[in-house]
């Protein structure tokens, strides 16, 4: 089974492309929707929710995690890397993040080398982004900006307001200014205001979300070890995890990413 977890709603648009380019296998979906938006919380906080979802997804069969939350990949990948993917382990399962193909395809496709980067405070405070990409390129320069009220604004469906739009000028009039080529959406929530990102930013500007870049990056490591893809059930199932509303986790998935979620139950990851 591959599971994708997820602070909350966002983690769907990684899920979408995902099922859509390798339908044939099983998948589960977890969104902490309760203690959502982890970017304002502190690292230890997020590492220990991180650990929770982990914990339990294991337990359900999942044999490889697909952190689809831009936060949790910063604040908590290597952590969860370390401490439950150790000797055979390792052989078993799997965790992995959003952070590196995204960067891998920022370096690809830059042009002028100048990168502008979104997301949660605690995403852009990480500056994980920054080091995996001076990894690939140490000449790329990056600007990244914390925009931390965005995500409230979507998880409540207020995104296409025009008070989210004010707010969202408000953050990328600095970023403008600098004169990227391309703009990374760090949080999976900002694809569904992607319209109004390339609006603002303007035509010359490339924007880059995580959902299909992450299902080309999965699908190439899938054919790459054989030995975690012989392990993943292929049945096309689906269920749906959140720790709050399912119905609420319904009408989100449909409205804004034509999804119907047919199996949603409401989980307690602390018990």
């Amino acid at each position: 089974m591959i599971a994708v977890f997820d602070s909350g709603f966002g983690g769907l648009t990684v899920l979408k492309p995902i099922m859509e380019l390798m339908p044939e296998y099983d998948y589960l979906y977890l969104g902490d929707n309760a203690r959502a938006p982890y970017g304002n919380h502190s690292i230890e906080n997020i590492r220990s929710f991180s650990e929770e979802a982990v914990e339990y997804l294991f337990e359900k069969g999942a044999k490889l995690i697909i952190f689809g939350c831009n936060t949790a990949s910063s604040a908590a990948l290597r952590h969860i890397q370390k401490k439950y993917l150790n000797g055979d382990q390792e052989k078993e399962r799997k965790v992995l993040g959003v952070l590196i193909p995204v960067a891998e395809e920022i370096v690809k496709k830059s042009r002028n080398k100048r990168v502008a980067i979104v997301g949660t405070s605690a995403t852009i405070k990480s500056k994980r982004y920054e080091e995996e990409i001076a990894k690939i390129d140490k000449d790329i320069k990056v600007y990244s900006k914390a925009c931390p009220l965005l995500v409230p604004f979507i998880e409540e469906g207020w995104h296409k307001k025009p008070e989210a739009k004010s707010i969202l000028k408000k953050y990328l009039r600095p970023l403008k200014s600098c004169n990227p080529d391309i703009l990374v959406l760090g949080c999976t929530h900002y694809p569904l205001m992607q319209k109004d990102f390339k609006r603002i930013m303007g035509k010359k500007v490339e924007i880059l979300a995580s959902g299909e870049i992450t299902a080309r990056s999965l699908k190439s490591y899938l054919e790459r070890h054989p030995e975690i893809e012989s392990k993943l059930g292929k049945n096309a199932s689906r269920q749906f995890l959140t720790t709050d509303c399912p119905e609420k986790m319904k009408t989100f998935a449909k409205d804004n990413l034509s999804m119907s979620l047919s199996s949603t139950h409401k989980i307690d990851l602390k018990n």
